[in-house]
């Protein structure tokens, strides 16, 4: 493995960033109110798959779509689900306001648009080609590519939303995708590019993803169990979470902060991760090494978690090689299903309420811990309050990404 030492020079030498504010969306609610409260009462978000456009035999964490209303007006051509989810998310929490106090500090140029996303707008191109002219295939006049599925779609309308002229980008590398995105914004600022950034991330529900996880036998039929013995496959979902990072001397309000980050790649099979969890062990102990913190200092570990077997397995030998059996482990996958590009993003936030609110939450719907992981998988919630939360983001193509996350005053 390689002996990889982060330099003290590195951009930003390692500083903590504050998440100064934050905003979440996904199936258990609007705001970060609607998950904790779904967390603490371990009330699942997931509901039988009841998407109009297929009849999978499945369950998702969705959004209603009651919520979600088009985007008319000067930004219509960017209305998609996957930027209604955005604007939603935008509007919960008081994060508007927030971002529009940073940008009378500091310039709308110098605040960056860093987000992430797997798919971005594809439901629009699936329902446009279903609506097609049968004889010459043209797609419907009111089909908008570059504000709906392009790449770029997601960065560009927040940016224009919050009034933002600055560093706009969106990194598409799987489920990693708006956890990659924290590190990006460290290294941003470390090198002056911006001064503060809205990093985060959304991803929404369509056929390409439910029907390509499923191609893979990779979907179950149940809600998903993440750590089970009888575990047998993921539950899909979506999410838009945003949250302004910023140096700690510019900010007062942020009492959870960005501590480190790790990032690697398998470089082993396209959709299979390790089978030792190389890898997903490589980013932790990156993580660990740019947080300055030693493995014993972790209070509590939010794992991917997807509850397939595999991935499961690989990433508790990965977990328990570095950390032994002691610190307790858990998915939050079982209240939202898994987010795909946007899980990084969701999940970091519900880190941050477990500083926030002193809770450890247990697997939800794990009805028994398979033996075969060697990691300490917790079923039931626990007040105890992590200073220190590590969280893992691991996605196709190899792809992995560790946050730390932590009090601030820790």
């Amino acid at each position: 493995m390689l002996d990889w030492q982060i330099s003290p020079d590195s951009p930003n030498g390692g500083a903590p960033l504050t998440l100064s504010a934050n905003t979440l969306v996904n199936a258990l609610g609007n705001g970060l109110e609607a998950s904790l409260e779904a967390l603490r009462k371990r009330r699942s978000g997931l509901r039988r798959c009841d998407l109009d456009f297929t009849d999978l035999d499945t369950w998702i964490g969705r959004v209603d779509d009651a919520l979600l209303p088009p985007i008319a007006g000067a930004l219509a051509n960017f209305d998609c689900r996957n930027n209604r989810l955005a604007r939603l998310a935008l509007d919960c929490n008081d994060f508007r306001a927030r971002v529009a106090a940073a940008r009378r500090r500091f310039g709308a140029a110098r605040i960056a648009v860093l987000l992430g996303t797997s798919t971005s707008g594809v439901l629009s191109t699936e329902e446009a080609f279903r609506r097609a002219d049968s004889d010459t295939g043209a797609l419907p006049a009111d089909y908008h590519y570059a504000g709906t599925h392009g790449m770029d779609s997601l960065a560009a309308f927040v940016s224009r939303e919050l009034g933002l002229s600055g560093l706009a980008m969106v990194c598409s590398t799987a489920c990693t995708s708006s956890a990659k995105v924290f590190a990006c914004a460290e290294r941003y600022i470390g090198a002056g590019l911006c001064d503060a950034a809205v990093v985060g991330g959304v991803d929404s529900l369509c056929l390409t993803t439910l029907y390509g996880f499923h191609s893979l036998e990779l979907v179950s039929s149940h809600p998903c169990r993440p750590a089970d013995e009888k575990r047998d496959g993921l539950s899909l979902g979506e999410a838009a979470g945003f949250t302004l990072l910023m140096r700690p001397e510019d900010d007062d309000r942020g009492d959870v902060q960005l501590c480190g980050y790790g990032e690697s790649s398998d470089a082993y099979h396209m959709s299979s991760p390790h089978p030792e969890g190389a890898g997903a062990r490589l980013a932790m102990e990156f993580a660990l090494r740019r947080a300055g913190l030693a493995a014993d200092a972790i209070d509590y570990i939010n794992l991917h978690g997807t509850a397939t077997p595999a991935n499961d397995l690989t990433e508790a030998i990965a977990v328990h090689g570095l950390f032994g059996a002691r610190i307790p482990c858990s998915s939050t996958k079982g209240w939202t299903g898994h987010a795909l590009g946007a899980a990084g993003v969701n999940e970091a936030l519900i880190s941050l309420l477990c500083i926030r609110h002193g809770l450890t939450p247990g697997s939800l719907n794990t009805q028994s811990a398979d033996p075969a992981l060697p990691c300490r998988i917790v079923m039931q919630n626990s007040d105890s309050a992590p200073r220190y939360v590590l969280s893992n983001s691991f996605g196709f193509g190899g792809t992995n990404c560790t946050l730390i996350l932590g009090a601030r005053d820790a």
